[in-house]
């Protein structure tokens, strides 16, 4: 789900404009000064609000609060690419130690390493990726 462009003054100020509803009025909703809600506007736009009060002014607005976390690609794929960059970390090393030592081992041993190791780590436990 494609969520709309925060607003450059906020949504608080958006939708209290929208709604032709003065800073005092909603300030009265929220039992709070007119100074209090302009606050809350900046830090809305500063990006400093809380969620739990954002949720509170999201009420006083007769709104719903959406909060989400969205990944800009699939989990699994974000899996893969963090399983291959480990796997890539702990291969080249041992790779490049062997080839100093006249021991060089071709390219596609090295790759199909890291692709067996990538494999491990993806099915093994998550965590061990983020160490």
């Amino acid at each position: 789900a494609v969520l709309p462009t925060r607003p450059s003054n906020g949504w608080i100020h958006a939708i209290r404009e929208a709604l032709g509803m003065t800073s005092v009025a909603l300030a009265k909703r929220l039992d709070m000064t007119d100074a209090g809600l302009r606050h809350l506007e900046k830090a809305e736009r500063d990006e400093a609000i809380t969620l739990a009060t954002l949720r509170k002014v999201a009420t006083a607005l007769d709104c719903e609060l959406k909060y989400a976390l969205i990944p800009r690609q699939p989990l699994e794929d974000m899996l893969s690419e963090r399983a291959e960059q480990v796997a890539r970390e702990r291969v080249l090393p041992v790779a490049h130690s062997m080839a100093l030592e006249d021991q060089g081992v071709y390219h596609a041993v090295t790759d199909k390493q890291i692709q067996q190791l990538a494999k491990a780590l993806r099915e093994g436990s998550r965590r061990e990726l983020w160490r």
